[in-house]
């Protein structure tokens, strides 16, 4: 565990935020530290290596560890040595964590998926049986159901990698978070939007989770109060409704579902669902939409739906693949 400080001057006890070392989660924390640090908070960076990030050989589907890039740090946080944790939501499990709270989920950008090829393609462009870099069963599944020819082959490493990868030839083309690339500042001309109608995004794609300690006493714990101010009303009910959806089908953020919520121009919540077989030949989809305050009744409506629909036995194939 390494140690940066951000705030070294700074006479006040320093917020010690917990993050991994890769550069999108150090722009994250970047980010989330600008916006401590401009009320007058001090805050010092600690970075922790989760087992995701010393797996980098076996694909994320078979790492086999629910959190695999939030527990690490999780752990942090509830032994004392961070003050607050800075997440990607979609890599979060839904299950909560005693002690922990979701103490902020700042206002959420894009939130889709790309296509990343040399020549800037899109889907349809690809050749036959053309081969797609990606380890997401999700992103596999909803491809397969309208290209069925296309090859999907595993990709690990951030993102410097796996477009060095692509570079390199070993893919026509590469399936990437559109948030992570502008964050980032990378593939520019290289992407090509995929639509929701044809890929929905991961439960909480494209948002940050801050998460600090559930003090009963909040003079214990003053990154309570720190981080308010980061929270987006709208931004966190859509991401806990697409939070319900999932926790309510028992899926895991592993398998091939989708979910997408927004705000209507009328105010009210909107909540696109997916889930797909493995292979991606059947897809169930729901939409259920409501008062933004009733965000955990319309997810758990949305999974009604799905499993109304057979959703259960998709998932359950999913997991014994």
């Amino acid at each position: 565990m390494l140690r940066e400080s951000t705030a070294m001057t700074s006479p006040q006890v320093p917020l010690r935020l917990g993050t991994r070392a890769s550069p999108l989660a150090q722009w994250q924390a970047d980010w989330v530290t600008a916006r401590l640090e401009a009320p007058g908070a001090a805050v010092e960076r600690v970075l922790i290596a989760t087992s995701g990030d010393r797996n980098r050989t076996d694909s994320i589907a078979n790492v086999g560890t629910v959190g695999a890039f939030t527990k690490e740090i999780q752990r942090a946080l509830l032994d004392r040595r961070i003050d607050v944790a800075v997440h990607s939501i979609k890599d979060l499990p839904t299950e909560p964590t005693p002690g922990l709270i979701l103490a902020a989920i700042p206002e959420r950008g894009l939130c889709g998926d790309v296509l990343v090829t040399l020549d800037g393609r899109t889907l349809a462009e690809l050749p036959i049986g053309a081969r797609v870099g990606t380890g997401s069963l999700r992103r596999r599944a909803h491809l397969w159901h309208v290209r069925p020819d296309l090859t999907m082959e595993d990709i690990r490493g951030n993102v410097d990698t796996r477009l060095r990868k692509l570079q390199e030839g070993q893919y026509h083309a590469l399936v990437l978070a559109e948030a992570g690339l502008a964050r980032l500042g990378l593939a520019e001309g290289m992407t090509r939007p995929i639509d929701f109608a044809t890929l929905l995004p991961a439960v909480g794609q494209g948002a940050l989770g801050v998460e600090t300690r559930a003090d009963e006493d909040a003079t214990a714990n003053p990154a309570l109060a720190a981080v308010a101010h980061l929270d987006h009303r709208a931004t966190k009910c859509c991401v806990l409704a697409e939070r319900e959806m999932l926790a309510a089908l028992c899926a895991g953020c592993l398998a091939p579902v989708g979910g997408s919520a927004r705000v209507a121009g009328d105010g009210t919540l909107v909540l696109a669902a997916s889930v797909l077989s493995f292979d991606g030949r059947q897809k169930l989809t729901a939409e259920v939409s409501g008062q933004l305050e009733d965000y955990a009744m319309l997810g758990k409506r949305a999974a009604a739906e799905l499993i109304g629909q057979g959703a259960d036995a998709l998932i359950r194939e999913a997991r014994e693949r």
